[in-house]
């Protein structure tokens, strides 16, 4: 079977009422930052938080309509997983889903919650590929691939008619790869429409399996990731060969840098994206020079991200960006000194995040102790105007890392 645009376009129309055309904007702040029209597709805010939502659905009620008393099985690392749990639930289907071992806490209980009966099976997908499969033969259940599957891609392809009915002269897409359906499913629409336009995949540095299947390399597909959406040690039998026509060039990005634009992507535009949806800003920003002065697309493809690693990635970027830091002050043990030490943080506008005190577990003489800070400021300059200040105020202060003791 080949995919056409023809079957997105019809898939597309079927799909209206059933998921939310999200919104697509430009991204103000980071086009004037980075000199691009930066444009986005926030399929963060889709039903379930993520595009997953399109394809299962379409997969779905297809199912329903041939075999109304079967149910169906999957595994996920979270996104496809919860997309189908809600749809099963709606549609009536029992629905099993197998998770990997590692999936986030928050990815689990949300599939659980939207009534699925979810088994935890491997580290990877693919580690879960002989149980599912085993047990959907056991069970005579369908199996809803989370991407390598045609009617999965051309509903995942439906966002892509939903851009163009926007935005006519893009000279770039660039969207994330896990499995490959959205981005081959995309790319046919943006290839019919447009076939003088670029199209980026984008991978994370640890799972680079279409980036190695593209080029004819060998990188080691192994780790933790904070895109552990778009983690998947091996390309799709049916989504590689539409990237492999479609696909201009594949880029490979590190967890620091998307990191970096999951906090940018909140800062400057108040976009909350998980790892996988922030790939293919961080792209952008780490390639200018492809993308300098063009129309450019990427998808915010999900923002299905712990609270706890959200707020993580916002303090380490603040951190980073000299707007936090943590200060080893050395004290004389006598009353007034917090009181100083206070008054001259404040002075130059910082603020004391969190302060211990530490007579006991330091190696000071007795009349003396040391004070840990973790201080906000402006910058890296206003840290070191308030380390000036210290000083100057006759106290020892030094920076201190994760590593000082």
């Amino acid at each position: 079977m080949e995919l056409t645009f023809e079957k997105i376009l019809e898939t597309s129309n079927k799909l209206k009422g059933s998921i939310i055309n999200t919104p697509f904007v430009k991204a103000n702040k980071l086009s004037s930052r980075f000199n691009s029209d930066i444009f986005l597709k926030l399929e963060n805010l889709q039903l379930t938080s993520s595009f997953k939502a399109r394809g299962a659905y379409n997969a779905i009620k297809k199912h329903t309509l041939k075999e109304p008393n079967n149910g169906i099985i999957t595994m996920s690392a979270g996104n496809h997983a919860q997309a189908v749990a809600y749809f099963a639930n709606k549609l009536k289907v029992p629905s099993i889903i197998i998770m990997p071992e590692q999936a986030p806490f928050s990815k689990v209980s949300r599939t659980k919650e939207l009534g699925a009966n979810v088994i935890l099976k491997g580290r990877t997908l693919n580690e879960t590929t002989d149980y599912v499969n085993t047990l959907a033969k056991e069970k005579n259940l369908k199996l809803i691939h989370p991407y390598d599957d045609y009617d999965v891609i051309s509903g995942q392809g439906s966002i892509g008619i939903e851009i163009f009915e926007k935005i006519k002269d893009l000279d770039c897409m660039v969207i994330p790869i896990g499995g490959g359906g959205l981005i081959s499913g995309i790319s046919i629409v943006a290839k019919k429409i447009n076939p003088k336009i670029k199209i980026f995949g984008v991978e994370s540095d640890l799972y680079p399996s279409n980036f190695n299947k593209f080029k004819n390399k060998n990188l080691s597909c192994f780790g933790d990731t904070i895109a552990d959406g778009i983690a998947v040690k091996k390309p799709g039998k049916k989504t590689f060969p539409i990237i492999k026509n479609n696909v201009d060039d594949i880029i490979l990005v590190n967890d620091i840098s998307i990191e970096n634009t999951i906090s940018d992507l909140f800062e400057h535009e108040r976009i909350i994206s998980e790892g996988a949806g922030a790939v293919g800003v961080t792209a952008i920003i780490e390639n200018l020079s492809l993308f300098k002065n063009k129309n450019v697309c990427s998808i915010i493809c999900g923002g299905n991200i712990d609270s706890r690693i959200y707020a993580g990635i916002l303090n380490k970027k603040l951190s980073r960006d000299g707007r936090l830091a943590r200060i080893r002050i050395g004290i004389t043990d006598e009353p007034g000194m917090l009181s100083r030490i206070s008054n001259a943080i404040a002075s130059n506008g910082g603020n004391i995040i969190e302060i211990y005190h530490q007579r006991m577990f330091h190696d000071v003489p007795v009349k003396k102790a040391k004070i840990d800070a973790v201080i906000e400021a402006q910058s890296i300059k206003n840290i070191n105007e308030i380390i000036s200040t210290l000083r100057n105020e006759n106290f020892e202060v030094r920076i201190i890392n994760e590593t000082s003791n």
